[in-house]
């Protein structure tokens, strides 16, 4: 079965950097467009970034925009997340998560993405 599991959570200080990592398995992980989305505390989750099956195209929530960086290995079935220059408003539950059809753009549609890892916390003090 598709699983995501994430990593690379943790508590950092404001302007400092994180990488987040997600291996995917049950899936051909080089036929699916993956996203990055976060959900603080009292908020709905939202959009943090996306790229498409061969990686050639990326979309980033202009909130992390310039900051943030998604990449993935579709030789070790992993998508990443590279965050630097990190806020206490960046402070939430960070998500990967597998698009619902194949071959597709790197959309912010939280609709259009079918499955969903556990998720990890990145908390960014002040």
């Amino acid at each position: 079965q598709v699983q995501l599991l994430e990593s690379g959570g943790g508590l950092v200080q404001a302007g400092g950097s994180l990488r987040l990592s997600c291996a995917a398995s049950g899936f051909i992980f080089s036929s699916y467009a993956m996203g990055w989305f976060r959900q603080a505390p009292g908020k709905e989750r939202e959009f943090v970034a996306a790229i498409t099956w061969t990686g050639g195209i990326t979309n980033y929530a202009d909130s992390v925009k310039g900051r943030f960086t998604i990449s993935r290995d579709n030789a070790k079935n992993t998508v990443s997340l590279q965050m630097n220059s990190l806020k206490p408003e960046d402070t939430a539950v960070y998500t990967c998560a597998r698009q619902r059809l194949i071959h597709t753009i790197a959309t912010p549609r939280l609709e259009e993405y079918a499955y969903w890892g556990q998720g990890t916390q990145v908390t960014v003090s002040s």
